[in-house]
């Protein structure tokens, strides 16, 4: 009979520091799934005289560099609206100049911790205008390094007069 509740008292401390030790790596798992995955999204930046660029973009959330803002992150996780990196509009603008040879230019603001995007193919916004940003035809309501992406989505970057 001992060596029944000793065999019994084994097995289930084992079974116990079984599921302890397992328990932690399951809710990490489970707490911080890979978000940040590549989505297609369509974009287009269209000027006060026209499209200046239409087209589909595979993108994630990533670090992001312009002359006058210098290197951000760029990937939703900016001014905590999201938990994980995720895909945005600004880092969907910045891959689809890098990827189509056109520039782009945005000033850093650490308040925001977010950019503002300043110019786009040489067409800046001045101190008449802004360039808005919107996501299936909603203007975001956080900054384009904030905003999470869904493949699929219509992002627009539109010249806009104050």
């Amino acid at each position: 009979m001992r060596q029944t509740l000793a065999r019994r008292a084994v097995v289930t401390v084992a079974a116990l520091g079984l599921a302890l030790a397992t328990a932690p790596a399951v809710a990490q798992a489970k707490a911080a799934p890979n978000t940040n995955k590549p989505v297609k999204v369509s974009l287009t930046v269209q000027g006060p005289d026209g499209l200046l660029f239409k087209g589909n973009i595979t993108s994630k959330g990533h670090a992001v560099t312009t002359a006058t803002g210098g290197t951000h992150k760029c990937d939703g996780t900016n001014g905590g609206q999201n938990p994980a990196a995720v895909p945005t509009p600004t880092a969907a603008l910045d891959d689809a100049a890098r990827l189509n040879y056109f520039n782009w230019d945005g000033t850093w603001y650490a308040s925001f911790d977010d950019f503002s995007v300043d110019t786009i193919k040489e067409v800046s916004g001045g101190g008449s205008a802004y360039w808005n940003i919107s996501v299936n035809g909603t203007p975001t309501p956080v900054g384009g390094c904030q905003f999470k992406l869904k493949a699929g989505d219509q992002v627009a970057f539109t010249w806009t007069s104050f």
